[in-house]
């Protein structure tokens, strides 16, 4: 069963925080609930977004999603 839309935005903003990586693909967060169907987990992505808990970082071709401040310890670093 899919989960809750707050409880999928908690597991997407617990993975970015987690990862390795400051920026992740849109495909990285599908794991974080395999039930959802990869739209949803992109309109919930971008919806945090607009709420200022993740945010767009572009290499040039790709964008990816990454936690503000981790984007902001990484590139002063």
């Amino acid at each position: 069963m899919a989960l809750s839309k707050e409880d999928l935005k908690n597991a997407i903003e617990e993975k970015a925080n987690k990862s390795p990586k400051p920026q992740l693909y849109i495909k990285d967060f599908y794991k974080c609930d395999p039930d959802s169907k990869p739209r949803v987990i992109k309109n919930v992505a971008n919806e945090m977004v607009r709420e200022g808990r993740l945010m767009f970082w572009s290499s040039g071709s790709t964008t990816m999603y990454a936690i503000p401040s981790r984007i902001q310890n990484e590139e002063g670093a």
